[in-house]
C-alpha cells in the first residue's frame, strides 16, 4: 500500500469523524465568547443522538430519504430546548456554570437511557435503516491528487461542519451580532452601558450551543453509531470542549483541533488496514483520541485565553 493509498483510507474517515467535534465545538464557542461556560456539551451531544435515531426509527418508513436530515432538525430544535436548562441556572439563577454543565450532562444520559429502556425495552435502540450516504462532489472529485483525498468517499455533514466554521467567524467577528456577542463576553458592564441586552445575548449563544451540539450529537449517531446506547457518545461532547480550548475559543482553530481529534479517531478505527499500524496493539489505538486530548489540554490550556468574563454571572449594576 502507497502512502498515497494510505491517505485515501485516512483522509476521508478523519473529515467524518470529526464532523461531530465541528458541530458541537462551535456551540461551545458561541457560549463561551458569551461569557457562559458549557460543560454540558457531551450531555446536549448525548440528548442529540437520542433524538435523531428514535425520530429516525420511528419516521423512516414516512419520510424515507429525507429521514435522517429531520433527524438533524428534531435533534437541533430538542437540543436548544434542552440547553435552556442551562441557560436558566447559569444565567438568570446566577448558579456555578461548570457545575450546572455537570448536571446537564448526567441529566441526559440518565434521561435519554430511561426513555430507551421504556420505549424499546432494553439498554439500547436498534440499528437505523435509512443514513447519510457517502459521496463524490461533483467535479472536485475530479481533481488530480487532492480530489480523492477530500472530496470522494465522504459524507455532506462532514463538509457543511466545516462550511459552518467559516459561517461561524464571519458571524462572530465580521457582524453586529458578533460584536456584542464578544463585548457581553469580555466586559458585560460595558455592553451593558451601550444598551446591550446581557442576559439575551447569553441566552441566544446558549440555545447556539445547545442547536449544534445537538446536531452534533445527531451525526455522530446517525453515521457512526447508527444506533443509541449508553456508550453511544462516549467523552466526544468533552473532546470537542477540548477542541474549543484547543482552538482558542475561535471558530477555524477549534475547526483545526476537531480534525485533529478526528483524525485520532479514525486512527482507532482505519490502523488495522494500514501497513504501518497494524502491528499496534488494538487498545492503543482506540485510547489515542483520549490520550491526544489530554495532551493538547495540558499542553495549550495555560497559553489559551478565555473570554475574560466566561464563567462569571452577570449582575446588573454590579461590578
Amino acid at each position: 500500500m502507497s502512502v498515497y493509498e494510505v491517505l485515501q483510507v485516512i483522509i476521508p474517515s478523519a473529515i467524518f469523524f470529526a464532523a461531530p467535534l465541528i458541530f458541537t465545538a462551535l456551540g461551545g464557542v458561541f457560549s463561551e465568547r458569551s461569557g457562559v461556560v458549557n460543560i454540558g456539551l457531551e450531555g446536549l451531544m448525548i440528548i442529540g443522538a437520542f433524538v435523531s435515531i428514535v425520530f429516525n426509527l420511528t419516521f423512516a418508513d414516512t419520510f424515507g430519504a429525507l429521514t435522517p436530515w429531520l433527524a438533524l432538525l428534531a435533534a437541533m430544535i430538542v437540543g436548544t430546548i434542552f440547553s435552556l436548562l442551562h441557560a436558566v441556572a447559569s444565567i438568570s439563577f446566577r448558579a456555578d456554570q461548570v457545575v450546572s454543565g455537570v448536571a446537564i450532562n448526567f441529566l441526559a444520559l440518565g434521561l435519554s437511557l430511561f426513555l430507551v429502556k421504556k420505549m424499546y425495552g432494553k439498554g439500547q435502540t436498534n440499528q437505523i435503516q435509512i443514513g447519510f450516504d457517502k459521496i463524490d462532489v461533483p467535479i472536485l472529485s475530479d481533481i488530480p491528487v487532492i480530489g480523492p483525498l477530500f472530496f470522494s468517499n465522504t459524507y455532506v455533514p462532514s463538509y457543511l461542519a466545516i462550511i459552518l466554521a467559516f459561517v461561524a467567524w464571519y458571524v462572530i467577528y465580521k457582524t453586529p451580532f458578533g460584536l456584542r456577542l464578544r463585548a457581553v463576553g469580555e466586559h458585560p458592564m460595558a455592553a451593558d452601558t451601550m444598551g446591550i441586552n446581557v442576559t439575551k445575548m447569553r441566552y441566544i449563544a446558549v440555545m447556539i450551543s445547545g442547536a449544534l451540539g445537538g446536531i452534533g450529537g445527531a451525526v455522530y449517531a446517525t453515521i457512526i453509531s447508527r444506533d443509541f446506547s449508553h456508550a453511544t457518545i462516549s467523552g466526544h461532547g468533552f473532546m470537542a470542549l477540548a477542541a474549543m480550548i484547543f482552538g482558542k475559543w475561535h471558530p477555524i482553530g477549534a475547526m483545526g483541533a476537531a480534525l485533529f481529534f478526528g483524525l485520532a479517531q479514525s486512527l482507532s478505527i482505519v490502523g488495522k488496514t494500514i501497513p504501518f499500524l497494524k502491528n499496534v496493539p488494538t487498545v492503543y489505538l482506540l485510547i489515542a483520541p483520549y490520550v491526544l486530548t489530554i495532551l493538547a489540554l495540558a499542553g495549550f490550556i495555560g497559553r489559551a485565553e478565555a473570554p475574560k468574563a466566561s464563567g462569571i454571572p452577570y449582575i446588573k449594576g454590579k461590578r
